[in-house]
């Protein structure tokens, strides 16, 4: 339980300039006086008794209770009759000092202005009786009071010193004993998650500046009180904190600022770690999503302008940009310089900054945890982040970087790694799932084998056996097929795409190494051209039966994917399929659809758009495709862990089958600036025939592995 320390008396560093206490009644108070009041323009009464100045001001805290005792001459019983006489009148209608007391707790402009000239008037260091004499009639106070409550929660307490942060914090908690007030009093805090940077300075009339790191540490303490007061407050803490969340629009400095508070919010109570750092990945999501799903509606040229601008502003702090981004580019909107264009590059390189600062964040709060990666920690941290996986990330394929924390810790141990892979085959294989999450699945273990450099050659070739058995399995349970279909089928269509992606990919790793001559050099994959190769048992034939069966793979795959395959595999001289490929321009894939079909609506239902050019194949989208964030990129260790696209130079220069004019294009098989791969060149225009050939070579020496 978090305790509220008791202060025997106010520190000297801090003394108390505040003028006598007015009492906010109607009657002349025998303790206060008379409250002056601009209606009926009444004089105030002076204090009686001794001067307030000659008494010693002290706040003195009960140990049991945590109340204070006395204030500036003004006893505590006092106070305690005029906020009750304030709130029994109101309960009888009569509204004058119940008015009253809401213009303590939230002055209006008016008063304000007027109170400043009146030296008689309640101060603002004066406000901590009345918060002191609310809470010990909190009970009183009911839905009627709603007003009250308003101005009691609209009072600037963190501005103000810690003697009465502390006492606003056991009003707080007072007035949460009703659930109304609670979530009021919760929404009221998780308000102040983006008021307390230091650049938002509001000072108290009487109190010296506060710093923003004083003013979160209040803040988080009296959230901390509440929560251990009240069972309840742990849902409405964050639903509240959900909802309050900041729009992907809003700038890095507030996304920051805010988790910041999460953050803080999390230590202190570790309960609800999985749920903030779930919020803060769901969220995060969300961005990646809408920055793929923008980048990839607009032009190039675009995509590499934000690129170049989001480049450009590393150098700069971050109090450089804290305003910048959120003005959106006040400065050329004023001089009125931007064009739609402008404003929109800017828009998008707000939302990768922001983007970049999170997942940066995300990989320095995890890092240490899997300094040992095989730790008991780093183990029940991984599993977490598995869950979160499965939960939020996986169901988004459209994500393009917030998966990469599980790149990056997987890459640490073969068990992190092995935990990984094995919970993908879990939901890939799993009949309950949704077939969007376990072609998401398929298209995630696709990637990883393909771009995990940790990834050894014997777990390469197991998941590519494991593919081979499933599309195996599936075409022989699919003989009353008639023809390719990739609404009905597109499980199937997953796996084999993700096979040729793995292949393009690690195809020296799906060679037998045992069978290999010693004078093949395994760093230069030229040497490999045209050569008999060992492959992995079983490959060549059982990508034959498929490719050349009715469920026609290589119609509904990716054209991409496709083609690279078709070329790496014509001269490693694995198979021969550019005759498949060419059939396969003659095919139209609606003669196989149903009626059921025609409209649309059902490969809607599957994530595919009828009206769109590419809705016959599936999409050539792998999760672990070039991490473009800049920041963030400096915890991957990419070097090491990360095989990047790189095309054979021999192929490139146009090998024995390109003419003079290929050898002058500039059409490489390379990654663009999302990490796909891009088209390729024309390939042999001669080429005849139909069906998959193993095609071979006049200088073939052995049959079975002429390719």
């Amino acid at each position: 339980m978090t305790t509220l320390t008791p202060v025997a008396t106010r520190s000297q560093a801090t003394p108390l300039t505040s003028s006598a206490i007015k009492s906010i009644l109607r009657k002349p108070s025998t303790v206060l006086g008379r409250r002056p009041r601009e209606e009926d323009g009444e004089s105030s009464d002076g204090l009686p008794g001794s001067s307030p100045a000659k008494k010693r001001k002290t706040v003195m805290f009960n140990d049991k209770l945590n109340m204070i005792k006395e204030f500036g001459g003004k006893t505590l019983d006092d106070a305690k009759r005029e906020v009750k006489q304030a709130l029994e009148g109101h309960a009888r209608g009569d509204d004058e000092d119940y008015d009253g007391l809401k213009e303590i707790f939230c002055p209006s402009p008016k008063r304000t202005i007027v109170e400043e000239e009146d030296a008689d008037a309640p101060q603002p260091q004066d406000l901590q009786v009345y918060v002191v004499a609310l809470t010990s009639h909190a009970p009183l106070l009911d839905r009627s009071c709603s007003g009250l409550i308003r101005a009691v929660l609209s009072c600037t307490w963190l501005d103000r010193d810690d003697v009465f942060a502390r006492a606003y914090i056991q009003l707080l908690a007072a007035l949460s004993a009703k659930v109304s007030f609670r979530q009021q009093a919760l929404s009221m805090m998780v308000d102040k998650f983006t008021e307390t940077r230091s650049s938002t300075v509001e000072v108290v009339p009487g109190f010296p500046p506060v710093d923003s790191e004083t003013k979160k540490e209040r803040l988080h303490l009296g959230l901390k009180y509440l929560l251990e007061l009240y069972a309840d407050a742990r849902p409405m803490i964050l639903d509240i904190v959900t909802h309050n969340f900041p729009h992907t629009e809003e700038s890095k400095t507030r996304h920051m600022e805010y988790i910041d508070h999460l953050l803080r919010l999390k230590a202190d109570k570790p309960d609800l770690e999985r749920d903030i750092m779930e919020l803060i990945l769901s969220r995060l999501v969300k961005l990646d999503v809408e920055m793929t799903l923008d980048l990839e509606n607009d032009d190039d040229e675009t995509t590499r302008a934000v690129l170049r601008q989001l480049e450009a502003s590393n150098a700069k702090s971050d109090d450089e940009d804290d305003d910048a981004m959120s003005d959106a580019d006040s400065d050329d909107e004023d001089e009125e310089e931007s064009d739609e264009q402008t404003r929109r590059i800017l828009l998008l390189k707000s939302k990768l900054e922001t983007m970049d600062a999170i997942l940066d964040l995300l990989f320095s709060i995890y890092d240490p945890v899997f300094a040992d990666p095989d730790s008991p920690e780093a183990l029940a941290t991984f599993e977490d982040l598995l869950t979160d996986f499965v939960n939020v990330i996986l169901p988004h394929l459209k994500s393009r970087h917030t998966q990469y924390l599980l790149f990056k810790f997987a890459m640490k141990s073969n068990r992190l790694m092995e935990m990984f892979i094995g919970t993908l085959f879990n939901i890939a294989f799993q009949s309950t799932r949704a077939p969007v999450v376990k072609q998401a699945a398929v298209a995630y273990l696709a990637s990883f084998t393909a771009r995990g450099a940790r990834v050894q050659s014997d777990q390469v070739q197991l998941i590519a056996q494991t593919f081979l058995d499933y599309i195996d399995h599936y075409r022989n349970t699919h003989t009353s097929c008639r023809g390719p279909d990739i609404r009905r089928y597109s499980q199937y269509y997953a796996y084999f795409q993700g096979l040729l992606y793995i292949f393009c990919f690690r195809w020296r790793d799906l060679i037998d190494r045992d069978e290999v001559p010693a004078s093949f050099d395994w760093d230069d994959p030229a040497s490999f051209l045209g050569q008999d190769l060992p492959w992995m048992k079983g490959l060549r034939q059982r990508l034959q039966v498929n490719i050349a069966s009715k469920l026609n793979p290589l119609k509904c795959c990716s054209p991409i994917i496709v083609d690279e395959f078709a070329r790496l595999s014509h001269h490693l001289r694995l198979i021969y399929i550019y005759p498949q490929i060419e059939k396969n321009k003659t095919i139209h894939l609606s003669q196989f659809f149903t009626s059921s079909y025609a409209t649309g609506g059902a490969l809607r239902d599957s994530g595919f758009e009828f009206d769109h050019e590419n809705w016959t194949h599936i999409e050539a989208c792998f999760p672990f495709d070039p991490f473009q964030l800049p920041v963030a990129k400096r915890w991957l260790d990419l070097d090491k862990n990360y095989v990047e696209w790189r095309s054979i130079a021999v192929l490139e220069k146009g090998g024995d089958d390109s003419s003079d004019e290929e050898e002058d294009d500039d059409d490489d098989v390379s990654e663009d600036g999302m990490g796909e791969i891009a088209d390729v060149s024309d390939y042999e225009s001669d080429e005849e025939g139909g069906g998959v050939e193993h095609h071979e070579d006049d200088e073939s020496t052995d049959g079975e592995g002429g390719g």
